[in-house]
């Protein structure tokens, strides 16, 4: 019953007048760090129930926020937020690499269910390459692959990597992303920028030896960037051969080039790019397929000098093959400078984004920074940007299930001050309906097509366990609603037509 009245008062932030500009279909997403226990949980020694109420807690306010995605960091060094055969628990849950939660849970499992709860979906971030996060502190499982296999990995820094040259090691994380889809219902699996690592000045990566193994005539820099596309395009294929439903997707650095190094480039002059220091050609896989979406992190300002938010976001909108574009906002930025001091920098930055045609919608780093409501901008997406709930973009994969035209059993719209609430029952709910969609019009000929006709976005666990709050006044009602089914890769069904009144 909690869990039922916490929605409840959900709904009151999930409708909006048509008079509110917003697309019908944006993906709004937050990532949730788990390395250093940056954004959850909170520290690496709390018990299950603790963990889990953090968790919900965290989703509710994501949620009211007018988000429809979570991006968690589920695999943060050769590690597990969940039972894997693979590799040990996590010591950010635990605080000790391989112990399992207490009371026993599965973190995971338990993530994934409570966020398609809420109609959101879940993104399973990993970092392929990253094996200790720090190798002077670290807690090691002797379980853990660096003990095992230790001619896999090399030390850079304080970190120990995979050398993303070794086939097997390549293989390796093949296996693991294969687990996670064959036995959990994630939505994508999401890789950030760390491929090869960012570069510590005057150190050199210490692949040489590899290199002079298996080089084969290419250049040091075309040879890493083929290892970086030989995983890309494996876990593309692991992926699709396993559960063709589940997205994959890679945040990027925010640069793939300067205009001035390639004139494929961008009109910037950063002194970091992913193709010559990062070794990680995102060009080529969009153009071959092999990922679904990406995430530029543009976590810079409007009007940066170098690297100018506006400039980056309407280049990889146009360079992106057809991928989807969702773009990396970098809210954790706030009050950081005077353009971040900037109460508008947000907003203006999802009013361009959304100015591009065909892009796809907004990711925000990190979560904790929504706890601060930092310069109201929690407030901004309440009341404006995000008031009305959007659909994601349809993933048209392989299966193109449909979830079935929704069956409703109408029993009536009651007003009252705050203004409707409609009373309906779904007869034929299914495991394929992620959520129900709420169209409104004058006649039965509502065009769904037109963004101001989607009313709200409502949960398909909650849809028969409450009324439905309806942001319209009696002398203000529409004539018609139209209802679909979304399923779990956001295809609609065909709609169903209700008749408010004669």
């Amino acid at each position: 019953m909690r869990l039922l009245f916490t929605f409840i008062a959900w709904l009151s932030f999930s409708v909006v007048s048509a008079q509110i500009p917003a697309p019908k279909y944006e993906f709004r997403g937050v990532w949730v760090a788990t390395v250093e226990n940056i954004d959850y949980p909170s520290k690496n020694n709390l018990l299950a129930e603790d963990q889990k109420a953090e968790f919900i807690r965290l989703l509710n306010m994501h949620y009211n926020n007018g988000m429809n995605a979570v991006i968690v960091q589920i695999r943060p060094a050769a590690d597990a937020f969940y039972a894997s055969p693979f590799e040990p628990w996590s010591q950010y849950l635990t605080g000790v690499q391989g112990k399992a939660p207490f009371p026993y849970y599965d973190p995971l499992q338990f993530m994934i269910e409570e966020t398609h709860k809420r109609g959101m979906e879940f993104h399973a971030w990993l970092n392929p390459y990253r094996a200790v996060f720090n190798i002077n502190r670290s807690s090691i499982a002797p379980d853990h692959i660096t003990r095992q296999k230790p001619q896999w990995f090399v030390n850079y820094g304080n970190i120990k990597y995979f050398d993303p040259a070794n086939p097997e090691a390549r293989a390796f994380v093949a296996n693991v992303v294969k687990d996670i889809v064959e036995r959990y219902d994630v939505d994508a699996i999401h890789m950030d920028d760390y491929f090869y690592p960012y570069k510590i000045p005057g150190k050199e990566f210490p692949d040489h030896q590899s290199y002079l193994r298996n080089g084969g005539g290419l250049t040091k820099s075309q040879w890493r960037r083929s290892n970086c596309d030989s995983i890309v395009s494996l876990l593309h294929r692991t992926i699709r051969s396993t559960r063709p439903s589940v997205k994959f997707g890679i945040s990027p650095f925010g640069v793939w080039r300067n205009s001035s190094a390639d004139p494929r480039g961008s009109q910037t002059t950063g002194g970091l790019n992913n193709y010559d220091d990062l070794y990680a050609d995102i060009l080529l896989w969009m153009e071959k397929g092999w990922i679904d979406y990406v995430a530029p992190q543009l976590y810079w300002e409007i009007g940066h000098k170098s690297v100018d938010f506006e400039t980056l976001a309407s280049w990889w909108n146009a360079n992106s093959y057809g991928t989807e574009v969702y773009i990396g906002h970098g809210i954790y930025r706030a009050n950081s400078n005077n353009a971040w001091k900037n109460r508008n920098e947000i907003p203006n930055q999802i009013k361009y984004v959304r100015s591009l045609d065909g892009n796809g919608g907004s990711i925000f780093y990190s979560s904790n920074i929504f706890e601060k409501n930092p310069l109201g901008w929690n407030d901004s997406l309440q009341s404006n940007y995000y008031r009305r709930r959007a659909l994601i973009p349809p993933f048209e994969d392989l299966t193109m299930k449909h979830a079935p035209k929704p069956e409703i059993d109408f029993s009536g719209i009651r007003y009252d001050a705050d203004g409707a609430k409609l009373r309906l029952k779904i007869k034929n709910l299914n495991h394929l309906t992620r959520n129900y969609a709420i169209y409104i019009g004058e006649d039965n000929k509502i065009d769904m097509d037109d963004d101001s006709a989607l009313l709200t976005v409502v949960p398909a666990s909650i849809i028969n366990k409450t009324s439905i709050d309806l942001p319209v006044q009696k002398n203000k009602a529409p004539r018609y609603l139209k209802i679909t089914a979304v399923s779990t890769t956001n295809l609609e069904s065909e709609a169903e037509d209700i008749l408010l009144m004669k």
